[in-house]
């Protein structure tokens, strides 16, 4: 019985992660066709509102037993927590208009040797061994993977940069995630932290495209950042229907619920190995229907990556002790 759930953890995990990959590619799609960060973000956020809140309703409404609700105080932590989750999405979203889909992603796992120092400050303990050579190997394997000892590769720093905000981003999320109102249902809670990125995302779309439109001290201020001002327009709503329901299912809907379901029989440790497998499932979409060119180098930089995040969670000679002498 243990096996299988087990193996149904691992399941949840690794379909999860596959869903979650696909993302980029379909935001990168969106632009394609003219949409801006703020139109994907907003229906992604909106849309995935709407769908947790009617799954939240569903399952209020068959529970045999009476439900958990998070207190005034909960609800402020996880909206707080939120936020993490919408400038994540925010900042990815943003690296993606600058760089390829394939190395955007590997910016974004740099959260891997990102929440071992984060770890290290909140523990005050330094790493042990294994986890120094682990952020190494994730170092040496960003290195290949983004293709950086090719000289003649000029890689945008706008995207670097706003791809290592959300790996940052994205470390703050896994934390808050594992340590914040974990009595909660899972939908209830994903809906409140999704609530709170949704501030972000509103802002952001006031900021970049809505407020420069009427107000000029804001577009004035805008342009500090970019002088792209093909963003200030009217917001174009057809992306509810085209790509809205999309990126809400695979990035808001349903890995958050898949890696809840997944992570408690997988246990994090190899939860974590199997949710690896974004990384290789987001570069075969941008290389299959993007057309992004992928190279040897890369393709080795991302093994050396999955290699380092195994190594990082394989259990101790003190843990598998623990479980010999506790069977």
């Amino acid at each position: 019985m243990e096996k299988k759930n087990i193996l149904k953890g691992v399941l949840f995990v690794g379909i999860g992660a596959s869903i979650y990959g696909m993302l980029a590619t379909f935001v990168k799609m969106s632009y394609n066709d003219g949409f801006t960060t703020s139109e994907v973000t907003t229906a992604q956020f909106i849309l995935g509102i709407i769908g947790l809140l009617i799954l939240n309703i569903i399952q209020t409404k068959t529970s045999k037993k009476p439900l958990s609700a998070p207190s005034r105080k909960e609800i402020r932590m996880l909206m707080l927590a939120g936020t993490s989750l919408g400038c994540t999405s925010l900042f990815y979203y943003i690296a993606v208009q600058y760089i390829n889909v394939s190395i955007a992603i590997v910016l974004l796992m740099q959260s891997v040797w990102f929440s071992v120092v984060v770890e290290s400050f909140i523990t005050k303990k330094f790493p042990n061994a294994r986890k120094i050579i682990a952020t190494i190997i994730v170092l040496l394997g960003t290195v290949l993977a983004t293709n950086l000892i090719n000289l003649n590769v000029k890689i945008d720093w706008h995207g670097i940069f706003w791809g290592l905000l959300a790996a940052a981003s994205f470390t703050m999320t896994m934390f808050t995630s594992n340590t914040l109102a974990t009595h909660l249902p899972v939908l209830r809670k994903s809906f409140t932290m999704l609530c709170g990125g949704s501030i972000i995302v509103l802002l952001f779309l006031f900021f970049a495209q809505i407020g420069p439109m009427y107000f000029d001290g804001l577009k004035s201020f805008y342009l500090n950042f970019t002088e792209n001002t093909q963003h200030i327009r009217p917001f174009d709503y057809s992306i509810f229907w085209t790509y809205g329901f999309v990126l809400a299912l695979f990035g808001t809907i349903i890995p958050p619920i898949l890696f809840n379901l997944g992570f408690p029989n997988a246990g994090l440790g190899l939860g974590s190995i199997i949710s690896s497998l974004e990384l290789p499932v987001s570069v075969t979409m941008a290389f299959m229907l993007l057309n992004e060119e992928v190279i040897l180098i890369q393709w080795l930089g991302i093994a050396l990556i999955l290699f380092a995040i195994v190594l990082m969670n394989l259990p101790s000679k003190n843990q598998n002790k623990e479980a010999i002498s506790y069977h």
